[in-house]
C-alpha cells in the first residue's frame, strides 16, 4: 500500500470513530432545547390565540406528536439533508446556515491567523533573542490574555479603537449607510473584522505562545541540535531548519484544538460586535425557542469540530509519520 493510500485510510478512519460524536451532540441537543421550559408557540404566535389555534400551530410544526417520535422523524429528515423550517425567520434552516456561515468562516479563518502568527511568532522571537525581559514580558501578556474573558476584551477594544480614538468601526460586516463595491467594499470589510477578530485571536495566540515556547526551548537541547552547532552552524540557521519544524507537531495539534473551539465558541463575540455569522444567528434562535434552527447549528458546529480535529490529526500525521503506526 503506498503512503498516499496509506494516509487516506488514515483520515477516513478518524472521520468514521467521529461520527458517533455528532450524533451524540445532536440527541443532546434536541433532547435538552425541548425539555427546556417554555413553548415555541407562543412567541411564534404571541399570546392572544384561542385554545384551538394554538393546538392547531402544534400540529403544523409536528410538535404534538411524542418527542420519540419527533426525534427520529427529525433524524430520517437529516439523513436526506433536510435540517428542516425555522419557526422564526420562516425559512429552510440550512440555507440560513449557509447564509451565516461564510461570516463565521471569515471571522473564525482570520482569528486562527491571527492567533497563530502573533503566539509562534513571538515565540520564536524570545528564543532567538535570549532575552529574559521578552520572555517574562511574553510569559505575563499570555497569561492576562488567555484570562481575560472575549466579552471583556471586545467591549475594551471597542472603548479605545472604535469610541475613543475613532479607528475602527464598533460593530456589523459592512457599512449600512454606504454602498460599496470591489476593492472599497472588501477594505470595509477588512475594518470591520479587525477588532472582532483580534478578540477572538487573543486567548489562542495566547496558549500558542506559551506551548510553542516550551516546544522551542525543549528543541534547542536535544542532542542533534547541540551536534549541529558543533559543525558550525549559525544559531538562526540551527533555529530555522531542525528546531522550528520539531515544534510544529504539538503546535498543530493546539491550532486544530482551538480553531474547533472558535467555531463553537465565537457566539459571543458575534453578538457583541453585531457579526452576522452562524453563531449571532445561534443566539437570537435560543432566545426564541427555535428548535429546528438551534438543532441545525448545532449539527453543523459539531460536524465542522469533528473536521478541523480530523484535519488537524491529518496534519500532525503528515509531519511526524510515527504518529500514523498509533
Amino acid at each position: 500500500m503506498t503512503a498516499d493510500a496509506t494516509m487516506m485510510r488514515w483520515v477516513l478512519g478518524r472521520l468514521l470513530v467521529a461520527m458517533p460524536v455528532v450524533l451524540g451532540v445532536t440527541t443532546l441537543t434536541f433532547a435538552l432545547i425541548h425539555l427546556a421550559p417554555g413553548d415555541p408557540i407562543y412567541l411564534l404566535a404571541g399570546d392572544g390565540g384561542s385554545p384551538a389555534y394554538y393546538e392547531d400551530m402544534r400540529a403544523k410544526y409536528g410538535l404534538d406528536r411524542p418527542l420519540l417520535e419527533q426525534f427520529l422523524r427529525y433524524i430520517r429528515a437529516v439523513a436526506m439533508g433536510d435540517l428542516g423550517y425555522s419557526f422564526m425567520f420562516q425559512s429552510p434552516v440550512l440555507r440560513l446556515l449557509l447564509d451565516h456561515a461564510a461570516a463565521s468562516l471569515l471571522l473564525g479563518f482570520a482569528a486562527l491567523a491571527l492567533g497563530s502568527t502573533i503566539g509562534f511568532g513571538a515565540a520564536v522571537l524570545c528564543v532567538i533573542t535570549q532575552s529574559r525581559v521578552l520572555d517574562a514580558v511574553l510569559r505575563g501578556s499570555a497569561t492576562l490574555a488567555y484570562a481575560a474573558p472575549v466579552f471583556w476584551t471586545g467591549q475594551i477594544f471597542i472603548l479605545i479603537a472604535a469610541v475613543k480614538l475613532g479607528w475602527l468601526p464598533v460593530g456589523g460586516i459592512s457599512t449600512a449607510r454606504e454602498t460599496l463595491d470591489g476593492a472599497d467594499w472588501l477594505l470595509d470589510v477588512a475594518r470591520h473584522l479587525v477588532l472582532p477578530a483580534m478578540t477572538l485571536a487573543l486567548p489562542l495566540a495566547a496558549v500558542i505562545a506559551r506551548v510553542s515556547r516550551a516546544s522551542l526551548i525543549e528543541g534547542m537541547g536535544e542532542a542533534y541540535v547541540l551536534a549541529t552547532y558543533a559543525r558550525g552552524l549559525s544559531r538562526l540557521r540551527v533555529i530555522g531548519r531542525h528546531v522550528i519544524p520539531n515544534a510544529l507537531v504539538p503546535v498543530t495539534a493546539l491550532i486544530g484544538q482551538h480553531a474547533a473551539d472558535i467555531v463553537a465558541g465565537a457566539a459571543l463575540t458575534e453578538a457583541l460586535f453585531g457579526w452576522p455569522g452562524v453563531g449571532y444567528l445561534v443566539l437570537h434562535a435560543s432566545l426564541h425557542r427555535d428548535y429546528p434552527l438551534v438543532t441545525g447549528a448545532f449539527i453543523l458546529i459539531s460536524t465542522s469540530v469533528v473536521l478541523f480535529n480530523a484535519l488537524s490529526d491529518a496534519a500532525i500525521a503528515w509531519l511526524d509519520p510515527r504518529i500514523r503506526l498509533q
